[in-house]
């Protein structure tokens, strides 16, 4: 598999510390001062500032790697719309989960008409194969947009009732967004915010895993199979990972 390095040239910190920062932040709800307080009680002095621009650097580098070894995306997109305040503005923040619950896709746009879900299924369509079958609520903006995509034009739709929670994979997939922006004390610039939960996804799920479903030390193993693929990536450079 090719090899991606990350240059921390110019960087006064090791690549140790910065690898774990940017996961600290990313995988836990802890704010920028948190990670400060923590690495300061592990003897670093950082400053929050410094935390926010090794983010900033290397969360889409990072965020890069995860998605591209994680497991093959299903053959289900789970499509919903979250709306989100930024400095008291209405925006709407699209996402795609599959029928796994593994985040395909978030897109922030201003609107939720036709344009925006065109354009969201557009852009799913440069990092994800064609479906075998979309999900959606009963939004017309999805079927209208839809109809205008050649590529899903032998898509099977199926619709469900928002209230009915059928679509609960979509659904689900938001909680960790809210609980970030309750931490976050709300979301401001509309690139940030993009930029931000583009990284947040992929590097939450590369650890979060089903505990609920795993006996404790196999989430014990797998975990740590996680963790140390994670430091080959950030510090030696290499994609390999051990699922």
């Amino acid at each position: 598999m090719t090899k991606t390095r990350c240059s921390f040239h110019g960087y006064r910190f090791p690549a140790a510390i910065i690898s774990c920062a940017v996961r600290w932040y990313h995988r836990f709800n802890l704010s920028l001062r948190d990670i400060e307080e923590l690495l300061l009680e592990r003897g670093v002095e950082v400053t929050c500032e410094s935390v926010r621009n090794w983010c900033d650097r290397f969360g889409a580098q990072f965020a890069h790697c995860a998605k591209a070894v994680r497991l093959r995306p299903g053959t289900t997109w789970h499509l919903d719309e979250l709306f989100v305040k930024l400095r008291g503005a209405p925006y709407v923040l699209w996402r795609a989960v599959d029928e796994h619950g593994m985040e395909l896709d978030v897109l922030l746009q201003k609107r939720r008409d036709k344009a925006a879900a065109k354009r969201f299924l557009r852009h799913m369509l440069r990092s994800n194969p064609v479906p075998r079958k979309i999900v959606t609520d009963q939004l017309r903006s999805y079927p209208a947009a839809k109809a205008e995509v050649p590529e899903l034009a032998g898509v099977k739709h199926v619709f469900v009732k928002a209230c009915a929670r059928v679509n609960n994979r979509a659904e689900n997939s938001h909680q960790p967004t809210r609980r970030r922006e309750r931490q976050m004390q709300g979301f401001r610039d509309p690139r940030r915010t993009q930029r931000f939960l583009s990284n947040f996804g992929p590097i939450r799920q590369h650890f979060a895993l089903p505990r609920h479903r795993m006996r404790a030390g196999d989430h014990r193993a797998q975990l740590r199979a996680r963790l140390s693929s994670w430091f080959q990536w950030t510090v030696t450079g290499s994609t390999g990972i051990a699922q």
